[in-house]
């Protein structure tokens, strides 16, 4: 119903609102006035229509369709409605997404709308709109922490998460304001940082916290976390998972707070951590820990944090970003490569572009509700300057990168913007050399592509860079050479380079305003002298296009033989060339035109070129110079054409030849290009180009009647359509008088939205009766003659069918004439399949002339997509993000505009599904069907697009689809079988007909898909029939989602809907239901739910019908079961006949079937599951304690009660009754949730131990089956078969399985299994030792509301079990034990299991069965420790007590275990900030201890050897070897704990590197012993710890000690450990004066030491913390090298040649050695530039070359390497060194000596 046009006057006057934001480009249309009257139309049918269907309970389809016609509408005309309309439109989509049993697919529709309603987050503020956020978090759990989805219970596409979580980003704004303090109080329970809820909190703290709250209320806000937070943050190691999402909320909250946060305390421990989270390679040998690799921060994040930290009246951040660069510098240089290249690049990319869009919020952007930037905390001048120069040197270097250049030239695109004057010149300098060189072409692409980025910045001057103009015709002179037919790269950036300039630029010779006026400016004056050369600038373009396309023509690249269409490459050279050109000529001034114009018609007319190749590019050439000026260029080129083509088809007999002549085909090429312009310029040509249709459009030749179509589809195109005639870049072009009009002025100026004049065509009535001529005179014979040949009355040859049906395609653009051609090609079709189907190309044209029927609106979709990308990209390169509001150059405006109209034709003109449309559709599926495979591939392709446009037309042709795979058909054919199934699979993005989200249409697909299998079309022999149903299953599948049953409206929707059609402009009243309607939508809606249940069971059942057929194959059954399995649901539960048919399953004798099986079954007990009454309890009166003032997290007298205490266990019926038990681990360790919940009483559990006639009928069937031995006896022995040897582990749906029949039926079936678990676990074998633990674990946490006689039974029947499992334990088996523990104690209470406990720690190292079985009792034991984290502290000790003594284990794989246990017995031992001291064990006291037994290895000074001592050796061992053994377990312990804890190094721990250092060895060689490798190990671990500010003096205490040490080992080790530490933690270490000075007095005190190694490790650190900038080259330190170089030697003695020479160097060559070391590590220390002080030390270095060894060798390395480092660029360093100090270098470099 059309609702009455209330409430809006006559069409064409303004709206009676303020539209929120429309679309500015529609008032641009040539018919924009048109568009009010039509959108306020459209508004008031959506309101109306959206606001009937809520009422009506209609979800769908109503619902859902007007819910996507307002996503179109929005599309098409932006925001345009009121205020108020806006804010009911979001409330009411809110209310829908949130219904709690929506269907997924409808969920994900309304949300992708309501995030699109909420995108522009300044239309509404706070005071507009309020949005509660529990609903949506109630949401996110219900779905992304589902507790069933994993049982297969409920499926959901994988796109859901992103798009809740953009849902979630979209609603925060309007949170209301104490939503933070309620989502602390949700969430901080669940901050327990050894369980997995902590990434959970940290994950929902991220997405949630709301921080654009206004200043007044940020007590309400951040203040209430935000101390807390950075605090955990700073303490936390190891970048656990959840320390990403914590930076990114700092980021977000960083970025709308500027300002009022004072970040200044935390910004060196933020740039430690961002420096860490790059993961760059420091020193040698380094061990990277593999944790880094994966939970590194998100660079986009880090980037958004440090812009907003910038600026502000301290310049700290600055400072330390250009310490972060300065240190990371070197990693740009091409030279270096690594994984970590693309996060480099990325933050490069990243920074800029972030730093240009917050100057554009605080200078540029319109003021809007959210809180503003402060005055004093906006980026000055300065900081922007220092900004730039920071960044700047890393960028150039990036240039040339391995990766490509594209991250540096998006960087300078948007560094250009802020400070032309510093990035420019630079680039420029690069890209100079790089036109001139012809040796290296990737330099060239690279400097090329960032000048691209940086021409409009350079082109516009503006105040910073005026200078900046005069660059550009030099730069697009020397790019010329650049077009070049034999590097296809060099010829596409080229010519990207020239359009991008010349798009910028008016062409115009501007030299003769010099005479007449005198006002200009210097860089005025030269520009317009320069602006003389752009003539010949064009001229010398077109002679490099024509030599590049006189080398590629056909004869020239390959032979005739070969394919005819352009390859690849061609194609896109032809696309580079033809859109240079034409903007070339658009930006021309009409002087030059004329030229160029001239010389292109030359070029064409005196050559004959081929029609494939070269011939399209000068087709090209040439239409783009008619396009520029039609009226001059049609005058030459149109009567040229028709007199050649006239004079070469005078004979009759050319109409016949089967090959034509060059000439006539290169001419009729030539015009039908140069006919695609303006179609009022070709009215005056029509009777000669009617002429040339009328004797070229039936040749014989196939290539000359294409071409004559071609020229009919753009004279139709050019006379019909709407389009704008012209793309310069200032309206009006460029042909005024000098005088008048300056066009320098315009160089690079943006166009004016408001005044862009665009010249549209407009079809008049002389054109279109021109077109209506056209087509009476060529296209209504053509289907005469086509409809004869249907029906039989005329006989046509197979080519004139094809030359009929092409110009029945190419004459089909004018879409008013479209409904005469339909009647014809469909009888066609018929005639054509039956009579001749091998003539496939007929059918191709039909299947292209149906496809475009169905799709095009003047347009093609895909062509719109493709062009709607391309806009994007140029838009990209050349926009300017700083001042924002769409300042694009005009020729993309406009282009924007006509896609807008595009836009618009291919969304109005619609879908609505008529008579007509069915009947093609079902064309298709014929030809989708027929025997030649490649037009069953191209009907196929048109058939599902034409699904995707129109609506429900695919449960329309479904049943025709289904008919070809009956079984009862007998004449379908295997072709035909095979179409209908590629049919159902549908194509990789569009619809698949056999999974349409929809009861109706799955109930026919899928019983159908399974008894195809009886077809006798299908054979299994065929491989490409198999692979078609194991796509089709796979893809049912992968895109299957959980269907809904229940389409309830809540009543809030509608309250809200009622609103909506109350509201006027446009008011929708004429649309307001009776009550009686509304009973009876409440009515249908009741039907539709009673139906679509029927619909479920009616599917199960049929499905199973099917699966039961006899002669079925296995693969159709096995697809069949798989359907059935996604039935599964949480809300019903399984027909009872299905659960039969599953449990039977469980015995099947294929595996894949018992696969499906155990999942169904598991999920049918879930469903059966008897719902437990849970309790709230006051955790304060439980523990009698009262309640805390404020938080602290870890072990409080009020959580003391939940501790493991084996004083008071459960062991008795009444204490176990009376205990008061929380299952999951997390409850209390922070603080207690609001409502704290546990189980009630057994009483009030459901009953157990039901008798069989209690159960119901579902349960009985389980019941049966279980309680039978026989069957039970069949299933273990199927479950202890071996699957894939080697592979199996402990499979979890086997578990879930088991844990369900114990917690269903309690102890009922214990009786059947117990002899089997016994028969089991004596079985060492690994499948059934595998088996057994899957059971055994199923019954632990199955028994988890059993009562207190059945536990006890239980475990006395468990222990033995377990006791024997654990002393037959195998290499095998060790990890499905250790995962059946791990799981038995998971979420489970440690005071109900204390019978597994005490058992674990019986004697897990007793000794017997070797060191291998008590490995495995300590893996098993740490498994389920492990899992109870801090709640048995008592058993840790217990444990740790009993570890202590035997930490000297001899063994390894004892060791490494023990190691692991440490590790977790310790990592409860946290330092978090406001944390109690742990009950459990704690680092320290027990480092204490170890340290007073290693005592003995601290004091010798000797090498340390492993000795390991015989095993039984006689007496006590003494204590160095218990010292040793003892070592080797605390280093495996330190090892273990380095990736894993959550604090570093205690103050003990350091107390310990002076043994490491000792040990460590110093070359790389593996075939140390374990000892040392270990040591060096854990020395490269432990110096990438991050290191907490308190403390940097400690450990620099500690080195500081060891250089004194007498072993040269130590001090070596110190300067490796020194060179990681110093970098991992480099902010921290800066902002430490006296730290930094400590470190160099150590580095410059090792460099004077007495071993050669030691003093070259020390000048290699020392070259390191220079280059990374940590210590800088200053003249005291260069000064004390020199003084030191100049140290006297010794005379040497003359030496008896018998004397034995002595060998420790004297203390003065050791000091002369170290100042030259010294000078070589400055040197060394810049690899890539030549810094001013650099050329002094290489002459005072060069004095030393004929000193005695080792210096000499010192000098050599060096020059060495300064050579290979600067080679290069050495043109470029060159100029750094006089001539005289030149010389020199020349000389040492290849001098004799070098090679001495």
């Amino acid at each position: 119903t059309e609702p009455a046009m209330a409430g809006s006057g006559p069409p064409g006057e303004a709206p009676g609102f303020v539209p929120q934001k429309e679309i500015a480009y529609n008032k641009l249309l040539p018919y924009g006035d048109r568009l009010e009257a039509e959108a306020s139309r459209l508004l008031a049918q959506i309101k109306g229509n959206l606001g009937r269907a809520v009422q009506l309970q209609e979800l769908w389809p109503g619902g859902l369709f007007w819910t996507r016609k307002l996503s179109t509408y929005i599309r098409l005309y932006g925001r345009k409605f009121s205020k108020e309309d806006h804010v009911l439109f979001i409330k009411l989509l809110y209310e829908l997404v949130t219904i709690p049993k929506l269907e997924i697919s409808m969920m994900q529709g309304f949300a992708r709308l309501l995030i699109n309603l909420l995108k522009k987050k300044e239309l509404l503020s706070r005071d507009d709109l309020e949005l509660p956020w529990r609903p949506l978090y109630e949401m996110l759990e219900r779905i992304l922490y589902s507790k069933t989805e994993h049982l297969g219970l409920n499926w959901f596409p994988n796109s859901v998460e992103s798009v809740l979580k953009t849902l979630v980003k979209s609603c925060r704004p309007y949170f209301p304001e104490n939503a933070s303090k309620e989502m602390l109080d949700e969430w901080r329970p669940l901050m327990c940082p050894f369980d997995v809820t902590m990434q959970k909190a940290i994950t929902y703290f991220e997405l949630f916290l709301p921080t654009s709250l206004p200043p007044e209320l940020h007590h309400k806000g951040f203040k209430l976390w935000f101390d807390e937070f950075i605090g955990l943050w700073f303490s936390v190691q190891n970048l656990p998972q959840w320390e990403g999402h914590l930076v990114n909320l700092f980021a977000r909250l960083a970025t709308d707070n500027i300002g009022y946060i004072d970040w200044d305390p935390y910004v060196p421990k933020i740039f430690t951590r961002i420096l860490r989270s790059l993961n760059l390679p420091v020193g040698s040998g380094q061990v990277l820990v593999p944790r880094f690799l994966t939970n590194a921060y998100d660079i986009g994040h880090a980037v958004m944090w440090i812009t907003a930290m910038m600026g502000g009246p301290s310049k700290l951040v600055q400072k330390h970003l250009s310490g972060l660069f300065n240190s990371i510098a070197s990693f740009y240089h091409p030279s270096n490569n690594g994984r970590w290249l693309n996060k480099l690049m990325k933050l490069l990319q990243r920074l800029p572009s972030s730093v240009v869009r917050r100057l554009h919020r605080e200078r540029y952007k319109k003021k809007t509700w959210l809180t503003p930037v402060p005055d004093s905390h906006k980026l000055t001048d300065q900081d922007v300057t220092d900004f730039v120069e920071c960044i700047i040197q890393p960028v150039l270097l990036a240039m040339f990168s391995k990766t490509g250049s594209l991250e540096a030239a998006q960087a300078l695109q948007n560094l250009a913007l802020m400070r032309p004057e510093l990035v420019i010149p630079p680039v420029l300098e690069k890209t100079y050399p790089a036109l001139e060189t012809l040796t290296e072409p990737h330099q060239l692409t690279a400097t090329l592509s960032c000048v691209i980025g940086v021409a409009r910045s350079l082109v516009s001057g503006g105040k910073w860079f005026p200078e900046g103009p005069t660059h550009m015709l030099p730069l697009l002179m020397r790019a010329l050479p650049g077009v070049d037919p034999n590097d296809f790269s060099k010829c596409m950036i080229t010519f990207q380079f020239i359009a991008t300039f010349s798009t910028l630029v008016p062409l115009v010779d501007c030299s003769t305003v010099l005479q007449e006026r005198d006002d200009l400016t210097e860089v005025e004056r030269e520009l317009c002298s320069a602006t003389a050369e752009f003539e010949d600038f064009v001229l010398q373009f077109m002679d490099r296009c024509f030599g590049l396309i006189e080398s590629s023509t056909l004869e020239q690249t390959r032979e005739e033989t070969e394919t005819e269409k352009m390859t690849h490459l061609e194609s896109l050279v032809e696309l580079g060339l033809s859109s240079t050109f034409s903007t070339i000529l658009t930006q021309c001034s009409i002087e030059i035109f004329k030229v160029a114009l001239e010389k292109v018609f030359n070029f064409a007319v005196s050559n004959i070129f081929e029609t494939r190749v070269a011939g399209r590019m000068v087709a090209d050439m040439c239409r783009a110079a008619v396009k520029c000026c039609p009226e001059e260029s049609l005058k030459l080129f149109v009567p040229h054409c028709c007199r050649v083509i006239t004079h070469l088809t005078i004979n009759d007999d050319v109409l016949h030849d089967e090959e034509l002549d060059k000439e006539l085909l290169w001419n009729l090429q030539l015009l039908s290009e140069i006919t695609r312009v303006d179609g009022k310029k070709l009215l005056p040509y029509r009777e000669q180009l009617v002429k040339i249709l009328q004797r070229t459009l039936h040749l014989t030749c196939k290539q000359g009647y294409i071409l004559s179509c071609n020229l009919l589809h753009h004279l139709l195109r050019s006379t019909t359509l709407i389009y704008p005639t012209e793309y310069c870049s200032v309206p009006g072009g460029f042909d005024k008088p000098l005088s008048e009009y300056f066009p320098i002025k315009d160089w690079g100026k943006p166009g004016d939205l408001w005044n862009l004049n665009i010249q549209w065509h407009v079809p008049s009535s002389k054109e279109i009766t021109f077109a209506y001529y056209l087509l009476d005179s060529f296209l209504q014979p053509e289907l005469t003659k086509l409809e004869h040949y249907a029906n039989g009355k005329q006989e046509m040859s197979r080519d004139d069918v094809q030359q009929c049906l092409t110009i029945v395609h190419n004459c089909l653009i004018v879409s008013s004439v479209i409904y005469n051609t339909l009647f014809v090609s469909i009888p066609t079709v018929d005639y054509i399949l039956n009579n001749s189907e091998d003539d496939t190309k007929s059918l191709f044209l039909i299947i292209k002339i149906i496809g475009d029927l169905l799709q095009f609106q003047g347009s093609h979709k895909h062509e719109f997509d493709s062009r709607w990308k391309s806009f994007n990209l140029v838009k990209k390169s050349m926009e300017n993000r700083l001042k924002g509001k769409k300042q694009h150059i005009r020729a993309l405006l406009i282009d924007r505009v006509m896609l807008q109209h595009e836009l618009r034709t291919l969304t109005v003109e619609g879908c609505e599904y008529k008579n007509i449309h069915q009947d093609m559709i079902r064309d298709l599926l014929c030809l989708s069907t027929s025997s030649y495979g490649q037009v069953r591939n191209k009907a196929q392709q048109a058939f599902f697009t034409a699904l995707g446009t129109y609506n429900f037309c695919c449960r329309d042709i479904i049943p025709l689809v289904l008919e070809f795979l009956r079984p009862d058909q007998h004449n379908v054919t295997q072709q035909q079988f095979k179409g209908a199934l590629y049919c159902l699979l549908g194509n990789h993005s569009g619809v698949c007909l056999a999974n349409l989200h929809d009861w109706d249409c799955i109930v026919q697909t899928w019983p159908a898909i399974v008894s195809s299998g009886l077809s006798k079309a299908m054979s299994l022999e065929k491989p490409s029939i198999v692979r078609l149903f194991d796509d089709l299953a796979e893809k049912i599948h992968r895109q299957y989602e959980t269907i809904g049953l229940d389409f309830s409206v809540p009543e809030k929707c509608v309250e809200i809907a009622i609103l909506m059609q109350k509201t006027k402009n446009p008011s929708a009243s004429g649309m307001m239901l009776s009550s009686e309607e509304i009973q009876l939508g409440i009515q249908r809606q009741k039907e539709k739910n009673a139906e679509a249940l029927q619909n479920y069971e009616n599917l199960v059942n049929m499905l199973l019908d099917c699966v039961n057929q006899r002669n079925l194959p296995w693969k159709f059954e096995h697809i069949g079961i798989g359907f059935l399995s996604l039935l599964l649901r949480d809300d019903r539960v399984l027909p009872v006949r299905a659960i039969r048919f599953f449990v039977q399953c469980l015995n099947h004798d294929a595996i894949v079937v018992r696969k499906m099986g155990i999942s169904a079954v598991a999920g049918v007990l879930k469903q059966l599951k008897r719902a437990h009454k849970k309790v709230s309890i006051c955790p304060y009166e439980v523990s009698g304690v009262p309640k805390p003032s404020s938080i602290q997290a870890g072990d409080r007298p009020d959580n003391q009660w939940l501790h493991f205490d084996s004083e008071s266990l459960p062991k008795t019926k009444q204490a176990w009754e009376s205990c008061c038990f929380v299952e999951k681990t997390h409850w209390g360790y922070y603080t207690w949730p609001q409502n704290m919940v546990v189980y009630a009483s057994a009483e009030q559990q459901p009953k157990l131990g039901r008798r069989r006639e209690e159960l119901v009928e579902a349960e009985q069937i389980i019941y049966d089956h279980f309680s039978d031995p026989k069957f039970v006896e069949q299933l273990i022995k199927f479950l202890s078969l071996e699957d894939r040897k080697g592979k199996d582990k402990f499979n979890p749906r086997r578990f879930c399985l088991f844990k369900g029949v114990f917690r269903n039926f309690d102890d009922a079936f214990l009786p059947v299994l117990k002899p089997h678990l016994e028969h089991l676990v004596a079985d060492s074998h690994e499948s059934t030792q595998r088996c057994v633990a899957e059971i055994i674990a199923g019954l632990i946490r199955g028994s988890k509301h059993w009562t207190f006689e059945k536990v006890e039974k239980l475990w006395k029947l468990l222990c033995p079990l377990l006791r024997t499992a654990l002393s037959n334990i195998t290499v095998e088996t060790y990890n499905d034990w250790g995962t059946c523990i791990a799981t038995s104690c998971e979420s489970r209470d440690p005071r109900k299991l204390h019978w597994l406990f005490e058992l674990l720690l019986e004697s897990p190292l007793s000794g017997e069965g070797g060191s291998f079985v008590d490995a495995c009792r300590l893996y098993v034991l740490q498994g389920g420790l492990a899992q109870q984290e801090w709640r048995v502290p008592e058993l840790l000790h217990r444990l740790l007590k009993y570890l202590e003594p035997k930490l000297t284990q001899v063994y390894k794989n004892v060791r490494e275990r023990i190691g692991s246990v440490l590790t977790y017995i310790f990592m409860i031992d946290v330092s978090l900030p406001n944390t109690a001291p742990t009950k459990s064990p704690h680092v320290h006291e027990f480092t204490t201890r170890i340290l007073e037994n290693l005592k003995p290895l601290m004091e010798v000074d000797e090498e340390i050897q492993n000795h390991v001592m015989e095993e039984n050796g006689v007496g006590e061992q003494d204590e160095r070897t218990q010292g040793i053994k003892l070592l080797k377990t605390i280093l495996k312990w330190l090892m273990a704990s380095a990736g894993r804890s959550f604090s570093t190094a205690v103050t003990e721990q350091l107390q310990l590197l002076p043994l490491f250092f000792k040990i460590a060895p110093v070359e790389n060689d593996n075939s140390y012993d374990e000892l040392k490798r270990d040591a060096k190990m854990c020395l490269s671990l432990m110096s990438q710890g991050l290191l907490y500010p308190q403390q940097v003096p400690l450990v620099l205490q500690v080195l500081k000690q060891t250089a004194r040490s007498g072993s040269w080992h130590a001090r070596y080790t110190i300067l490796t450990y020194l060179q990681t530490m110093v970098f991992y933690n480099l902010f921290i270490f800066l902002n430490n004066e006296e730290a930094v000075n400590d470190i160099r007095w150590l580095v410059i005190k090792l460099l004077e030491d007495e071993q050669l190694e030691v003093r070259e490790m020390a000048a290699t650190t020392l070259s390191g913390l220079l280059q990374c900038n940590f210590l800088t080259m200053d003249s005291p330190l260069q000064a004390h090298f020199e003084q030191l170089c100049k140290t006297r030697l010794p005379k040497k003695r003359k030496r008896d040649l018998g004397t034995v020479v002595d060998t420790i160097p004297s203390a003065d060559l050791v000091k002369r050695h170290a100042g030259v070391l010294g000078l070589s590590a400055c040197i060394l220390s810049s690899p890539y530039d030549v810094p001013t002080w650099m050329p002094q030390l290489l002459m005072d270095l060069s004095a030393h070359l004929n000193d005695p060894q080792p210096i000499e060798m010192t000098v050599k390395k060096t020059l060495s390497n300064f050579r290979r480092t600067h080679h290069d660029n050495w043109q470029e360093h060159k100029q750094q060194f006089t001539d005289d100090q030149l010389l020199v270098l020349t000389d040492l470099l290849v001098s004799p000596c070098y090679y001495a």
